[in-house]
This record gives structure tokens, sequence and C-alpha cells, in this order.
């Protein structure tokens, strides 16, 4: 193929890249962007494939295969719910991926001659090899934490900083080795063991309510270890997409830095919610003791009969009981029966940008109805009933009160200004930040003590009687 028709080609698949994330700014366009970044890369993927001439096509044909049958059967058996984690695992991927191929073409480079070895290569190669293993590891063990095979808690550990600038100098001095002695592979695959063990020892010590925040910079890492890879294969296309990713994981990682009212290095070193208050006990007992009022479904329904506006608040609770569906036909009665219904949404609910938008969104509510923090705040002062669906430190009103606790200062919704709270929640329990939420002992606040999906599920008969 000529040197122009390749160049043109990349050129419309980075316009679809660019045209692709526009569209997915917005929940209305999202199909349509993401219809647009797949055809451009699949005009990038034929072009560099033939321009290549490569040899064993059937290789790639049989991996095309496996490919599309594993994600096939990813895309039908994951549920919504399950979301966070499988992003987590498509970074991994990414980074596992940028890590084979610059190593492969660092080995091919030095197998043919000397000559082929330039300065480019190399450094790219050592920066590929570092980011991509960084995100590899760190990505699987976000995706432990999602999935409950470890803990969601921090883990700390005595001396964990200092045991990090270590392992952060010794990687760079194993890619600094690999850019000088080219001609030593021990160097790169040392170099991918102990960038593999940071990523690891990083991602460890920070907290489930953090994981938006991590996924998010992840992603970005992805990308930005995709880029390195392309200067290592010259191929612009990857340089250009690896960008276009790197740079939208940096910009969604600082929006929910800025929605928890946090910096990134509070989130990575931070800690929080590493000793979690107990309901039973220290403070929690002077935050609840005598003040929790709860209620059944029955109650809870003759209060929403005389209720002219409702807003619901989703959280991980909704997610984990997948409750959407329901929440979805709890909705559909109210307004039904002449009720105005919204759903005031956090920006970091959830376990990853979104979680709470792709939730709903699968379960066909309007997007009309799906109101920003900024958009929502102002009117739970004319809400009649605002009903809480497993969210905890996002509504949790020391974050305005308490200027020395782990949240103070987070943007949250201000629930407790409606007129009446209902808590969906299985329990007292705290949220990821530790602490005891006063919401729950509030005067306009009831508790209602069950599974999100059985607890909406008996508000829906209760209603209907």
């Amino acid at each position: 193929m000529s040197t122009s028709l390749i160049n043109l080609a990349y050129l419309v698949a980075s316009a679809l890249f660019i045209l692709g994330l526009k569209g997915l700014s917005h929940p209305r366009t999202a199909v349509r962007g993401n219809l647009m970044g797949a055809l451009g890369m699949l005009i990038a993927v034929v072009v560099t494939l033939l321009n290549q001439e490569i040899i064993g096509f059937g290789g790639i044909l049989v991996g095309l295969a496996l490919g599309s049958i594993v994600g096939a059967v990813l895309a039908v058996r994951i549920p919504m719910t399950a979301m966070p984690q499988l992003v987590a695992v498509l970074n991994g991927f990414g980074g596992g991926a940028s890590i084979l191929v610059a190593g492969a073409a660092l080995i091919e480079a030095v197998g043919l001659t000397e000559r082929d070895v330039t300065s480019q290569l190399t450094i790219a190669t050592a920066v590929s090899g570092l980011i991509g293993a960084v995100t590899l590891s760190g990505s699987f063990v976000a995706f432990a934490k999602l999935q409950e095979l470890i803990s969601g808690n921090p883990i700390l550990f005595p001396g964990r900083h200092a045991v990090n600038l270590v392992l952060l100098l010794a990687t760079i001095a194993l890619a600094a080795a690999v850019a000088v002695y080219p001609d030593q592979p021990l160097a790169y695959w040392g170099l991918v063991i102990v960038a593999s063990t940071l990523g690891v020892l990083a991602v460890i010590p920070i907290g489930g309510a953090d994981m938006p925040v991590v996924i998010a910079l992840l992603n970005s890492y992805s990308g930005l270890a995709a880029c390195a890879t392309g200067f290592v294969l010259n191929n612009t296309m990857l340089i250009i997409a690896g960008s276009l990713v790197g740079a939208s994981g940096l910009i969604l990682t600082r929006i929910m830095c800025d929605a928890m009212n946090r910096s990134l290095t509070n989130v990575l070193f931070g800690g929080v919610g590493a000793v979690a208050a107990q309901p039973g006990g220290g403070k929690g007992d002077d935050v609840y003791a005598g003040r929790v009022k709860s209620a059944g479904s029955e109650e809870i329904a003759m209060i929403l009969e005389i209720a002219q506006r409702v807003m619901i608040v989703p959280g991980y609770g909704l997610a984990v009981s997948q409750a959407q569906h329901s929440v979805r036909d709890l909705a559909n009665l109210l307004e039904s029966r002449g009720v105005r219904v919204d759903f005031a949404i956090h920006p970091v609910a959830g376990r990853m940008p979104g979680h709470m938008n792709v939730l709903l969104a699968e379960a066909d509510i309007p997007y009309e109805k799906l109101l920003t923090m900024d958009e929502a705040n102002p009117q739970f002062e004319q809400t009649d009933v605002a009903i809480v669906i497993g969210a905890n430190d996002v509504v949790n009103p020391d974050a305005r009160t308490d200027p020395t606790g782990p949240i103070a200062g987070m943007p949250i919704l201000d629930v407790d200004k409606a007129r009446t709270v209902i808590v969906v929640k299985r329990s007292l329990s705290p949220g990821f930040a530790g602490i005891p939420n006063p919401l729950f002992a509030a005067d306009n606040t009831l508790m209602y003590f069950a599974d999100g999906k059985k607890a909406l599920v008996d508000l829906i008969a209760a209603l209907q009687s």
C-alpha cells in the first residue's frame, strides 16, 4: 500500500476516534460514538495488517476468532453490576499486550542487526514495559477488590511508602538499563517483574470507595502504554489512539478527584477507610444510639401515597442487589399516580465512573430523569421524599459539618434537606470511608433495613394493595 493511502486511512480512523469520544460524552449519543470508535479501530487494524504484509494470517485469524468468542461470552454472561470488574480486567489486558508487543519488537530488532536498535526503540520499549506492567498488575488487584476476592478496605503495612519508593527507583534503573543495553533481555523482563510488584503494592492500599478514580487512572495508563508501544513500532495510529485514551483517562481522573474534593495524591496514598467504624461501638454509638427510626414497607407506602415529588438516590447497594429494574418499576408506579420522580446521581456513586448511569440505562430509565449532583441539590428542599438505595458516603452530612473527618469538604447529595428521607440499607455498617453517617439518625429519616431489591419489591406490593 502507498504511504499516502495509509496515512489517509489513519487520518480517517483518528477522526472517527475523536468523534467517538465526543459521542460518548452524552448518553443519547453514546451508542453511536461507540460504533464510530469501533469502525475507526477496524479501519486501523485492516490497514496495518495489509501494510505490514503479514505472512502468517492463519495465526491472526485464529486469534481473532478466539478473541471474538471470549468477548461475546463476557458480553452475555457478565451482568451490568459487574461492569467495573470487567473494565478493570480489560485495562489489565491492554497493559499486558503492550508489554508483550514491545518486548517482542525489541528482541526482533536486536536479533536482526544493531542498526535496527535506535534510541527511540529502546526508550519507548522501556516506557511501555514499565507502564504496561504497573497497569497489568494494578488492574487485577482492582478487579480482586471489586470482586471481593480480597478485602475492599485499604490494606496497609508499615513502611509501604518507603518500599514503593525503592521499587520505583529500581524500575527507573532497570528502564535505563534496557535503553543502554537492549541486547540484555533479562533487563527488560526484570523491569516487567519489578514494575508489576510496584503495581500491586500501589493499588492494595486504596479502598473500594476510591475505585472509580483508580479505574480511570489505570485506563489512562493503558493508553499511555499503547502510545509508547506505537513509538516502538513506528505506528502513527497506535500513537494517536494511545494518546487519546491516555488523555481522556487523565481528564476523567481529575473529574473524579474534584467530585470527592480530594487530590490524586490523597487518593493514592491517603488510605481512607483503613480503620472502619463499628456501628455497635465507639463513635457509632454516639451517632446512632436511641435515634435511629426504622420502618417497614407498609409505613413507607403510606408516606409515598401523599408525596408529590420523589427523588431516588442510587448507590452501590442497588448494584449489588441488582435492583435497577425494581427501582424502575417503583418509579413507573409512582408516576402513574401523578408523582414526579427523578434520580440524583453522584459522580462517584458505585465502583466506576458512570456506574449508576449505566445500570439505570439498562433498566430503560429515561436519561432526562438522571440529574447530576449540581442539578439535584437545589431541588432537595422541594422534595417530599428522598429514597436512598445503598448509598452511604456520598450522602453523609459529615462532609459539610466535620472539618476533621476523612470526607471533609467532599461534595455530597443534600438528601438530608428533603422533607422525608427513606434509607434502604441492610445494616448501619459504615461506607468505605469507615465513619458513621448522621443521616441515618436524623429526625426526618426512616431506615428501611432490607436487601435493596427485596425492599423495593415489597414496597411496590404495599403501594399496589
